[in-house]
């Protein structure tokens, strides 16, 4: 027995040279990149933009593959479940990240211990938008009609439990009214209801909310952020209308599967922040809504703190609400 033991212990360390070598020649192949949404919405398109850029500084292609389901968890798990070897990374966010794992009762992973955490790379406002028939035109009077008119409005989401959701959630508890939901499949559909006049309103994503209200189909009533973002620097945040404290901005990180050699994860990441310092991309994630973070917020040792605050900051209006998926 102790031969044996000995012998296995003198193969370990036979490899581990190797296995080190593996890690700082990578990637000598294609990486795919899974995106856990369908193809052709915000964050495929976001994937798009960063893999072309990326494939430059790597070296290799890095292929973008849209595997949506189970509200983002499908493609999620996927790559949980995928070789350490960095040649599978998840783009994914809050929603999937952080919302789900109090959101669903059975999550398909862990999002604290499941993955290496390699990136957070960018934040998305969430906006205040009604019809444009909805009689206010500011938050305070917004608060006022809603408090004496909950019964009979509605509010619309991508979804239960979609980054379009959990930020009106947040809002609703905050002013203390009872709106009801009405879940969409997507936030095409739900915004198409809102322009229509279906629906009262929608905390929309800054990229679909942004260009709706410039052509006038919508109103922006506040950017739920901490501040204004340039792509509509006229409306103002929650907070300078009085209501501080709902700001729901939704990031987007990078991760790799839990045990990825440290060399890898760190390759990614400063590949994910030169990618992110290149002014074509910049401005290109800067004409959809998206802020980009600054570096010191960019390391994995920060992704790995933020995201259990995260999980516990979206898990207070879940409970609060009542809200569960199976």
């Amino acid at each position: 027995m102790p031969r044996i033991i000995a012998s296995a212990a003198a193969v370990a360390f036979l490899l581990a040279p190797l296995a080190t070598a593996s890690a700082q020649d990578w990637p000598t192949r294609a990486v795919t990149m899974v995106v856990p949404y369908a193809a052709g919405g915000p964050v495929d398109t976001l994937g798009r933009i960063l893999a072309a850029r990326l494939s430059e500084i790597l070296g290799q292609q890095v292929v973008v593959e849209n595997v949506p389901g189970a509200g983002g968890m499908t493609g999620s798990s996927r790559v949980a479940k995928a070789p350490p070897d960095g040649y599978t990374v998840l783009l994914s966010g809050s929603a999937v990240l952080a919302i789900n794992q109090t959101l669903y009762k059975k999550p398909l992973y862990n999002a604290v211990t499941d993955f290496e955490h390699v990136a957070l790379f960018s934040d998305s406002a969430r906006v205040l938008i009604t019809r444009k028939d909805f009689p206010v035109n500011t938050l305070s009077e917004f608060v006022a009609y809603a408090k004496a008119n909950q019964g009979k409005m509605q509010y619309g989401s991508a979804g239960v439990g979609s980054g379009t959701h959990l930020p009106c959630v947040l809002f609703n508890l905050a002013i203390g009214a009872n709106i009801t939901h009405i879940p969409y499949r997507g936030e095409g559909p739900v915004t198409q209801d809102l322009i229509g006049g279906r629906i009262d309103y929608l905390c929309s994503t800054i990229q679909n909310g942004a260009p709706q209200a410039k052509q006038g189909t919508v109103k922006a009533i506040a950017v739920m952020a901490e501040k204004r973002v340039p792509i509509i620097p006229d409306v103002a945040t929650t907070g300078e209308q009085g209501l501080p404290g709902v700001e729901a901005s939704v990031w987007n990180a990078f991760f790799l599967p839990k045990g990825t050699p440290e060399p890898i994860v760190r390759k990614l990441n400063k590949a994910m922040s030169d990618t992110l310092d290149d002014p074509a991309v910049r401005a290109r994630l800067e004409e959809l809504g998206l802020e980009i973070v600054p570096p010191e917020r960019r390391t994995p040792e920060y992704l790995a703190k933020y995201l259990p605050a995260e999980i516990e900051r979206w898990a207070k209006p879940i409970r609060a609400a009542g809200i569960s998926a199976d």
